[in-house]
């Protein structure tokens, strides 16, 4: 048995994931653990299975029927230590394996406080790019391959990414109308100003709703809206899911206003509990692949952004937490920046609503409310995850050039 991990495998700083670890560790321990001690259960008919799952459970029991019991739970003791292996393996070969620098960064054309524009050059029209507060912006510039700001400058575009940075001073005071008004406004200012015209603005995942609300209250300025993989009904999701979050809100909440703000092991936490077997699994694919191969960099790329989050500042939390998830406030219109609330069917603006069918973060019922509620807004579905859709092996032939086509055909 491969031996478990050790403490300065799982407290290494340079490459801290998966995040947060020790869940990951003691949800595939308690799977190993829970695994054998199902075992009678399973046998005697004992065990409450969903009603989905009855005829399944069914015949499972009656194949069991004449098993030897002790060669059975041999065998599921073997699987359940197998599995636990290789994602503890996956950690180690991802934690030793070598890093290949990361992609230089462009220069920044503007900055204020803690947010920069990174200019992607291009000599074409110019794109705001807003990505998450909570995860780092360049997700969008990941490798050679995998960026979409170098495919849209290379296709005559001049993209332009938000950088949030991490929470300074100023920030750590911030509400979601501080990043609107008091960031994303000047930057949507300062880039007229230096280019002459209005640029189209897009926006992924919790990002496209920061830029909604600039299209809602900027429409004279914005000339086109894309947004990516971005919620809206915050309700659509499995109900245990909404139930788990008003469960702990109390909890979480007395922790943002001890601490301040909602750390990255936190949020990461929380991500990992909408498909809390997803992590163990990608890492027992990797301790399979080469470790010179191209999925193996690829992996590695995506694993070190994933764990290189950003803690969300206590305002931003309470408002995401308690507004957006609890109580649901963009869909019933209760959102509000700087007093306004933010309405999709004020928008006008031409805009494309791209929704992953398999992303298990913004469910796609979620995204598709929102091009449902924008007047004239133009749907498409993706077959990808909500990373996968902007940095997966099929994100340039998916979303980069029809992306680009769209924008050609709106604003040319």
């Amino acid at each position: 048995m491969t031996p478990p991990l050790s403490t300065a495998e799982t407290s290494d700083p340079s490459h801290p994931g998966p995040r947060p670890l020790p869940l990951h560790v003691a949800l595939q321990t308690m799977t190993w653990l829970s695994s054998l001690a199902a075992l009678g259960g399973l046998r005697s008919g004992l065990l409450p299975w969903r009603a989905d799952l009855r005829s399944t459970a069914d015949a499972l029991q009656k194949s069991l029927a004449d098993a030897d019991a002790r060669v059975f739970a041999a065998a599921v003791d073997a699987e359940a230590r197998r599995r636990l292996n290789g994602f503890a393996e996956g950690v180690r070969r991802y934690r030793r394996h070598p890093r290949a620098p990361r992609l230089a960064e462009p220069p920044a054309s503007w900055r204020r406080g803690s947010t920069r524009l990174l200019d992607y050059g291009g000599r074409g029209r110019a794109l705001l790019v807003v990505p998450s507060l909570i995860n780092r912006g360049y997700i969008l510039d990941l490798t050679e391959k995998r960026s979409l700001m170098r495919h849209l400058a290379e296709a005559g575009w001049r993209p332009l990414l938000v950088d949030w940075g991490d929470p300074g001073p100023a920030e750590r005071r911030f509400s979601l109308t501080d990043y609107v008004c008091g960031r994303l406004e000047p930057a949507l200012d300062e880039i007229v100003a230096a280019t002459g015209e209005t640029p189209a603005v897009v926006g992924y995942c919790m990002g496209g709703l920061l830029a909604l609300a600039l299209a809602v209250r900027r429409p004279a300025l914005v000339a086109a809206l894309v947004l990516l993989a971005t919620p809206w009904d915050f309700h659509d999701a499995a109900p245990g899911t909404i139930r788990l979050i008003r469960a702990a809100a109390p909890g979480l909440t007395a922790m943002i206003d001890h601490l301040g703000e909602l750390p990255v092991d936190v949020i990461q936490a929380m991500f990992s509990s909408l498909d809390p077997y997803l992590t163990a699994d990608k890492f027992r694919r990797f301790a399979a692949l080469s470790a010179d191969s191209e999925r193996a960099r690829e992996f590695v790329a995506l694993e070190d952004w994933l764990n290189d989050g950003v803690p969300l500042v206590g305002s931003v939390a309470r408002e995401c937490l308690l507004g957006w998830y609890v109580e649901n406030t963009p869909l019933g219109g209760r959102w509000r920046i700087d007093g306004r609330p933010v309405i999709a069917a004020e928008v006008r603006t031409p805009t494309l609503v791209a929704i992953p069918d398999n992303d298990h973060i913004v469910p796609p019922g979620s995204a598709a409310a929102l091009a449902t509620a924008i007047p004239g807004a133009k749907a498409v579905r993706l077959p990808a995850g909500h990373i996968g859709m902007v940095a997966g092996g099929r994100a340039r032939t998916m979303l980069y050039e029809p992306l680009a086509r769209w924008l050609e055909k709106t604003l040319i």
